[in-house]
């Protein structure tokens, strides 16, 4: 007997997945009746008959299952589909007694006597074996009919009852002619893989180029379970290198980060350009020179001052740089040389500006303030000088006063 490959890493059966197929049924498994479990390409049947004793209805057709196995606990089973799989014979059904339908279609079946396993299963009425090596040989239905009984329909087509009556009649010789054909595909089958087996390592190779992926489809080979694993590790590498290109596009094309967590402007040069910072004390500014490029045109070019930092787009690529200090946004101004092409904004601080403005301002008010009060004095000693005059000149008699003309007066 041959088996099949086992290089590829397939998937298992478990809790998370199932639960996850089980939506319909509220994500509970212990009481589910139908799952479908298709193109997972899942190795093995496992742990269903220990988490869901209950189905009904099993679905695992497009897998690299290549036996039938843990299934004999289900004996709530009645239809179970194993399209499309790499299984070599039917056997391990026995504890399904409820199984009315099993669908084997386009497996690797060439021992056809292994449907005798399906005796005691009393309730199957269809069976389906299309595409298997098995139905290539001479007899294959009338040994079907004649050993499954109980049998109602065969590949989509009914059994009548004359059919079974000859079939039945012939069943010693027609086992003969199957156990005889069974044996030499076996034998020839053997032959085939031992001869591609050194052929098909010597293509294995990771980096594959175009012409290695041209001639692996272009190849004639015959559909084995081995060209089938084959195929599928095939396709998971394509997958598997799609999906890192398509990773690495998402990053390049992923717009970069331009603050923190705490909304700090962050340094960024996704461009690569050459800068130079100046800070212009003398007339309180900031002078960035931005090396762009020379023949770029002007309408690729997006700048944008803010208080505390300045971005420029350079064909969608992102410049922004921290600055030390604030700036005037509204004050602003960018230029770009026409010989370099470099573009030079010049950013105005506001803390000195302000300082300056708000010292002059309070010059203002002192000098205005200072004004106001020497008007107040001048006004009050001239009304004091007047009142004084009045008072002096205002001549005081008393009874015994004697004016005398040689005194001089006191004030």
């Amino acid at each position: 007997m041959f088996s099949p490959l086992t290089e590829l890493n397939m998937v298992r059966i478990t809790e998370e997945m199932v639960r996850k197929r089980a939506e319909h049924n509220e994500g509970e498994i212990f009481n589910l009746e139908e799952i479908s479990l298709h193109q997972e390409n899942i190795e093995r049947i496992e742990n269903l008959d220990k988490w869901c004793r209950k189905l009904k209805i099993l679905y695992l057709h497009n897998n690299i299952i290549p036996k039938i196995e843990n299934v004999n606990r289900f004996k709530c089973l009645e239809y179970l589909n194993l399209t499309l799989n790499n299984i070599l014979r039917i056997e391990n059904l026995r504890g399904c007694e409820s199984l009315e339908k099993l669908d084997l279609t386009l497996n690797f079946i060439a021992e056809l006597t292994s449907i005798e396993n399906l005796k005691n299963n009393y309730n199957l009425r269809e069976l389906y074996l299309t595409g298997n090596p098995c139905t290539d040989y001479e007899g294959y239905r009338e040994y079907v009919v004649a050993t499954l009984l109980k049998l109602e329909n065969l590949d989509g087509m009914s059994i009548s009852k004359s059919e079974r009556i000859q079939a039945l009649q012939n069943y010693s010789k027609i086992r003969q002619k199957i156990l005889h054909q069974q044996e030499q595909y076996i034998q020839n089958k053997t032959k085939s893989t031992t001869t591609t087996s050194s052929e098909e390592s010597s293509d294995d190779d990771d980096n594959e180029n175009e012409e290695k992926k041209s001639r692996f489809w272009n190849q004639s080979t015959e559909f084995t379970p081995e060209s089938r694993l084959k195929i599928h590790k095939h396709i998971e590498k394509e997958k598997r290198r799609s999906v890192k290109i398509e990773e690495n596009k998402n990053i390049k094309n992923c717009p970069p980060i331009l603050f923190n967590k705490s909304g700090r402007p962050l340094n960024i040069n996704q461009a690569k350009l050459d800068f130079v910072l100046t800070d212009d004390e003398e007339n309180n500014q900031f002078l960035l020179d931005l090396a762009v490029y020379k023949f770029l045109d002007t309408s690729l070019l997006d700048v944008d001052v803010q208080p505390f930092h300045v971005r420029v787009y350079v064909k969608q690529k992102v410049f922004q740089l921290c600055l030390p200090e604030e700036v005037f946004t509204s004050r602003s101004k960018v230029q770009r040389s026409q010989t370099t092409g470099h573009l030079l904004i010049t950013m105005p601080k506001t803390k000195e500006l302000l300082k300056k403005e708000k010292k002059a301002w309070n010059n203002e008010k002192k000098k205005e303030k200072y004004l106001e009060v020497t008007g107040r004095i001048i006004d009050d000693i001239d009304k004091i000088a007047s009142n004084h005059s009045k008072f002096s000149s205002k001549k005081i008699l008393c009874d015994d006063f004697i004016d005398d003309p040689d005194v001089p007066p006191l004030i």
